[in-house]
C-alpha cells in the first residue's frame, strides 16, 4: 500500500484539504507487525496515533489479581480509543494491544496529531467521531459484565468467534478472559450447553451443534 493510499481508506480523512491531506502523507508512515506482537502494554506512553489498515488488534486489560479482560477489538477501518484517550491526556496505557493476526497501520506521530486536532476541524471531527463510538461500545462492555447473564453472553460470544463456521479452537481461558469471568464458569455453562446438544467439546476445540439455538439465546440479552 502507498502511503497517498490509506488516507482514503477513512471516509473522515478522504474528505480533508488536499494541504491537510499532503502534511498527513509526509508526516505519517505505514507500519506492519506480525500476529502475536504486543502493540502497546501498560505503562507505555503512545508516540503515535494508529489508524488499523488491515488485521486485529485484541485489547485487554487486566486486574490486580491477575483476572484478564477483553475490553475490545480493533479492526481494519478503525482507531484505539485507548491510544486516543492516552493521546489526549499524556497518560500511559492502562491496558494491553496484541494483534491476533498480522496488521498494517498508518502511523500519525504525537506531533502532527496534536497539530491537527488543535487546527484542524474535519481531522478533529475524525478523531472524536471514533472516540464517540469506541466509549459506547465499552460501556456496553462494562453493562454485560456488571448486568448480563452469562449464558447469554457466552453464546454471543461463541457466535462470533466462530466466524461464520461451525467449530472454534478456543480453551474455557480464552473464553473467561473473553468475558471476564472465571473459567469454572465458563465451563459450568459450556457442559449445560453440550447436555442441550448445543455444542461438542474437545480439547482446544467447540463444535457448534446448533448454532440456531444459541443464537437465539444470544438474541435474548
Amino acid at each position: 500500500m502507498t502511503q497517498p493510499d490509506w488516507i482514503d481508506r477513512f471516509q473522515g480523512l478522504s474528505t480533508l484539504p488536499a494541504q491537510i491531506k499532503q502534511e498527513l502523507t509526509q508526516r505519517s508512515r505505514v507500519i506492519s507487525a506480525p500476529a502475536g506482537t504486543t502493540i502497546f502494554g501498560p505503562g507505555n506512553i503512545p508516540d503515535n496515533l494508529l489508524l488499523l489498515l488491515s488485521g486485529t488488534v485484541r485489547v485487554s486489560q487486566t486486574s490486580e489479581g491477575g483476572r484478564e479482560i477483553v475490553l475490545y477489538r480493533v479492526e481494519a477501518g478503525e482507531s484505539c480509543v485507548l491510544t486516543t484517550a492516552c493521546l489526549l491526556a499524556h497518560e500511559a496505557y492502562s491496558a494491553e494491544g496484541i494483534a491476533e493476526t498480522d496488521v498494517t497501520a498508518a502511523a500519525i506521530p504525537r506531533a502532527a496529531f496534536d497539530n491537527l486536532v488543535s487546527s484542524v476541524p474535519a481531522f478533529r471531527d475524525f478523531v472524536f467521531a471514533a472516540y464517540a463510538r469506541r466509549i459506547t461500545d465499552l460501556f456496553r462492555v462494562i453493562d454485560d459484565v456488571a448486568f448480563g447473564r452469562i449464558d447469554m453472553r457466552l453464546a454471543d460470544r461463541l457466535i462470533a468467534l466462530s466466524g461464520g463456521g461451525h467449530d472454534l479452537h478456543v480453551t474455557h481461558q480464552q473464553l473467561a478472559t473473553e468475558l471476564g469471568t472465571a473459567r469454572e464458569v465458563v465451563s459450568r455453562q459450556l457442559t449445560e450447553f453440550q447436555r442441550r446438544d448445543w455444542i461438542r467439546q474437545s480439547r482446544g476445540q467447540i463444535d457448534l451443534l446448533d448454532r440456531a439455538a444459541l443464537a437465539r439465546l444470544a438474541a435474548t440479552a
